[in-house]
């Protein structure tokens, strides 16, 4: 496997050293294969809302799997679990299953440009929508994490239909609309941005972008694959839409929906969606979309995961974030706690300047410290992401005994970053 790895930011590029290769997972730990036990951090980039192997998930997965692990046709579960979105986020009038948030960002691109019959598409630097072509530039996550411009294999063209403009800046989306407007298919954004460090939206940033796009006819697609059903109850769509009174077009689900599964979704608004075939000329498919294993994983989930979860979930992400700020200021470490929701990160900047905004200030921070406290944690049982440029999950599983020992650990890991160089 190239560097070892089926994804990139597991191989531990950013951080140093070897990544550890794990065996099992219960509740808020994981196993490796030499039997070392970790607190996790990351629970698998969000879907561990419950924690590991949680028995309401194991046993909806194994009923489905006694039952056949493939159909190839619809079944009532896909259907149960799209009316579950539905019943969290109201806007989703439609939705069709896909496998992966990358296929449902691609499903996304392609209908917006189906249903308005224009080419450009516009993205934010630093956010990150899955590896597809037209909207790998200036993407976060991996590609931040790698300090890739983009990708090897994307061709001129078709990089030359995505205008990527900087993050939380109004006035560049009004410009590039008053310049290219009429050829806008869509502005597509992080709801709350989680792929260069939490960098949640301005007030009123995503109200804008609403405002902007529909004077011009062109889509808003928010991207939940990381805050959807994570960042609350009904992701961020509960947390700002719902609340200001405005809903995008389209909506991109992953992670949660399937409950450490592969399964993701693009929904919205029926008028649109049903652009898709069978009914419209916009082709999209998938022989394992809606599986049914998977699609019981993320039903189990999502019904367990009630007003006592995210509450949980809610005290033990700020129990660990609280503990990291004091440990960091203790050593004297500049740095600012990023918050969306549940989602919170780390950025080495000065508080003073404010929190990161952008992906500018998210590339500029002080990254050198993040390596030192990473592996002082690791070195702890502590398994953080082994990225700055990556956000921090809890999960309800996170009891007092698995805090205590991540607080246990960040006042050394703080010495670690205090004391660490620039490469």
């Amino acid at each position: 496997m190239p560097g070892g790895v089926s994804s990139p930011v597991r191989a531990f590029r950013s951080v140093g050293g070897t990544p550890r290769f794990m065996a099992s997972a219960r509740g808020a730990y994981l196993y490796d294969v030499d039997g070392s036990e970790y607190v996790d951090l990351v629970g698998s980039w969000g879907p561990m809302v419950l924690g590991h192997a949680h028995p309401a998930v194991v046993w909806a997965v194994q009923q489905a799997a006694s039952q056949g692990l493939s159909f190839g046709a619809p079944t009532e579960r896909e259907t149960a679990l799209a009316r579950e979105i539905q019943r969290r986020v109201p806007a989703v009038e439609r939705l069709r299953f896909v496998s992966t948030g990358t296929e449902a960002a691609m499903t996304a691109i392609r209908l917006a440009r189906g249903v308005t019959g224009r080419p450009l598409i516009i993205k934010f630097a630093g956010c990150y929508h899955g590896h597809l072509d037209a909207l790998l530039a200036q993407a976060g996550s991996g590609v931040a994490t790698l300090a890739l411009p983009g990708s090897a294999g994307v061709t001129e063209a078709t990089a030359a239909e995505t205008l990527v403009l900087p993050y939380n800046d109004v006035a560049a989306v009004e410009a590039a609309f008053a310049t290219h407007g009429e050829r806008i298919a869509a502005v597509v954004t992080e709801a709350a941005p989680a792929n260069m460090g939490v960098v949640p939206p301005l007030p009123g940033f995503n109200a804008a972008l609403r405002r902007i796009t529909r004077e011009h006819g062109a889509m808003l697609v928010l991207d939940e694959v990381l805050t959807g059903f994570r960042a609350s109850s009904s992701g961020w769509w509960g947390l700002e839409s719902a609340v200001e009174g405005w809903d995008p077009d389209l909506l991109l689900f992953g992670k949660v929906v399937g409950g450490g599964l592969p399964v993701a979704a693009v929904g919205g608004r029926q008028d649109v969606l049903e652009h898709l075939a069978p009914l419209g000329p916009v082709y999209q498919a998938g022989t394992l979309s809606g599986n049914p294993v998977a699609t019981a994983a993320g039903l189990a989930t999502l019904q367990a995961a009630d007003d006592a979860v995210y509450a949980r979930i809610t005290h033990a992400a700020h129990v660990v974030a609280d503990a990291l700020t004091a440990a960091l200021t203790a050593e004297g470490v500049a740095h600012s706690i990023q918050w969306a929701g549940t989602l919170f990160s780390p950025a080495f900047v000065d508080p003073a300047d404010g929190p990161v905004t952008d992906y500018a200030r998210a590339q500029a921070q002080d990254t050198w410290r993040y390596p030192a406290l990473f592996h002082s944690l690791l070195e702890q049982g502590v398994h953080a992401p082994p990225s700055v440029y990556e956000a921090w999950f809890l999960s309800a599983a996170h009891d007092d005994a698995a805090l205590g020992r991540v607080v246990e650990a960040l006042p050394a890991a703080a010495r670690a970053a205090a004391t660490a160089t620039p490469a």
